[in-house]
């Protein structure tokens, strides 16, 4: 069992940063590929940012490439999503994921859920 909770959001103008948070809890948590999600008002959840659980490969959305970068302190169970040059396109719900497979995550999908945090970018 691994338990999720994301911290860092915020209200941040348009080409500002903000830096997420993600605090696992569990004794395997650090086997776990983790990723972050969003989900904008009125509009499905999607994929973001994945990285494996060794941290040696990762994987973004092409709309993210050269703004975000995410990354794990595996010794503090901790993930981070670091977000430059914010548009008001990426307000969201931002949500922190864990699976033991990568490429579930790329597709989508996670075994385990935190309960997200709110990022909301003016223009």
């Amino acid at each position: 069992q691994v338990q999720l909770v994301e911290s860092g959001g915020g209200l941040v103008q348009a080409g500002g940063s903000l830096r997420l948070s993600c605090a696992a809890s569990g004794r395997t948590a650090g086997a776990f590929s983790m990723g972050w999600f969003r989900r904008a008002p009125g509009k499905g959840r999607e994929f973001v940012a994945a990285i494996t659980s060794s941290g040696d490969n990762t994987a973004y959305a092409d709309f993210v490439k050269g703004r975000f970068t995410i990354s794990r302190d595996k010794a503090n169970k901790a993930l981070y999503l670091e977000m430059n040059t914010l548009t008001p396109e990426d307000t969201a719900a931002y949500y922190c994921a864990a699976d033991l497979h990568f490429r579930m995550l790329r597709i989508g999908r996670g075994a385990y859920w935190g309960q997200g945090t709110q990022v909301t970018v003016s223009s």
